[in-house]
């Protein structure tokens, strides 16, 4: 045996290792994996510890001071004064609940996580985007459906499925379903109706792709206008300016029905 054997051993040992431990970076973990504050999937503390995402967290974040939570924040009232907007044809109106939404919750520790006023701004981001791309939790599908499939040898595309917005922020493509529903615990390429026919799992894609693209923007102080491109960032820059002032208003709203400043960079 060379001399490199050995140095060589060890290194397919550490690939192996990390291949079991180490799914993929962003994110979309298996069932079962907690995702890491850096955004790896795996199951020892350093995954599951301080900072997990998502997943089985043994760690659980603490209360801001001032004694300000999610559900304390999102009560019957605030819910259902978005809700209540939606007319009562709306499919949304009896499959969204706060139930559901805290029942979601629990899967993602993280958010809501910070300062009182950075909590509070995030659940007041969440629920601007949520209402508007729902029409105030009227819609559990988007109107415009499409396929909604681009190619991919990872996230590949089932044949007669569809990829189109579902659920509160309208999960959308199949390179977002695929690793949704691996974290999530679903078929997401061979049954992404899954979104639409079970509430639970409806706001867990919310929370999964939140927690993936947006959360880091709203704890690292960047402003609303940031998590309007982390969402749908085609409407910026005059792609769709009406889009944009609609989201920021609903934001700038709650904000201050939750007794919070919005903050700057509103706008995209």
């Amino acid at each position: 045996m060379s001399s490199l054997g050995p140095f060589l051993a060890i290194l397919i040992a550490v690939a192996c290792m990390s291949s079991a431990l180490v799914v993929a970076q962003n994110c979309g973990c298996a069932s079962g994996l907690c995702c890491s504050r850096y955004g790896y999937c795996g199951t020892t503390a350093a995954y599951c510890g301080t900072g997990c995402q998502q997943g089985p967290c043994s760690s659980t974040p603490s209360t801001p001071s001032g004694g300000v939570s999610v559900p304390s924040l999102v009560t019957d009232a605030f819910f259902n004064g978005i809700i209540n907007q939606a007319s009562s044809s709306c499919a949304g109106k009896s499959f969204y609940t706060r139930s559901a939404f805290l029942s979601a919750l629990s899967s993602y520790p993280q958010f809501g996580s910070g300062s009182s006023d950075e909590v509070k701004r995030e659940v007041a981001a969440f629920f601007a985007h949520a209402t508007h791309e729902t029409g105030h939790f009227c819609y559990i599908e988007e109107i415009a459906k499409s396929t909604y499939c681009q190619s991919s040898t990872t996230w590949p595309c089932t044949t007669n499925k569809q990829y189109y917005g579902r659920g509160p922020l309208q999960i959308t493509w199949n390179y977002n379903y695929g690793p949704a529903g691996r974290s999530i615990g679903f078929d997401g390429l061979n049954a992404p109706e899954t979104v639409a026919n079970d509430a639970v799992i409806a706001f867990k894609t919310a929370f999964w792709f939140w927690m993936n693209n947006v959360h880091s923007r709203i704890v690292s102080g960047k402003g609303f206008g940031s998590t309007i491109r982390a969402i749908n960032g085609g409407e910026c820059g005059g792609g769709n300016t009406p889009a944009v002032n609609a989201r920021v208003r609903y934001y700038t709203q709650y904000c201050n029905q939750l007794g919070v400043s919005p903050g700057n960079n509103l706008s995209c």
